[in-house]
């Protein structure tokens, strides 16, 4: 799954706004938009979906899921995984 901050995080990374990911995944900015707004995990229509994560791995973003490992190697960040108090 695909979340919110992922998508704003790999835009970040590439240097690019919300009209050039829109361009690169042939997808409407307020496609992007509504995406990026989303609470957790991204909803949408599953081939608008696929667009954007094919778009950001044409562009060298691997997107890593809960607990997966990174293949590819190179730069990245992830978010540890939250601690509960005890």
């Amino acid at each position: 799954m695909l979340t919110a901050a992922q998508l704003k995080a790999a835009r970040a990374l590439l240097g690019i706004d919300q009209r050039t990911l829109a361009q690169m995944a042939g997808l409407s900015l307020p496609t992007i938009q509504r995406m990026e707004a989303s609470d957790g995990n991204v909803r949408g229509v599953v081939e608008s979906l696929t667009r954007v994560v094919e778009a950001l791995d044409a562009a060298g973003v691997e997107l890593i899921g809960e607990g997966a490992t990174s293949l590819e190697g190179g730069r990245g960040v992830r978010l540890k995984a939250r601690r509960t108090p005890a």
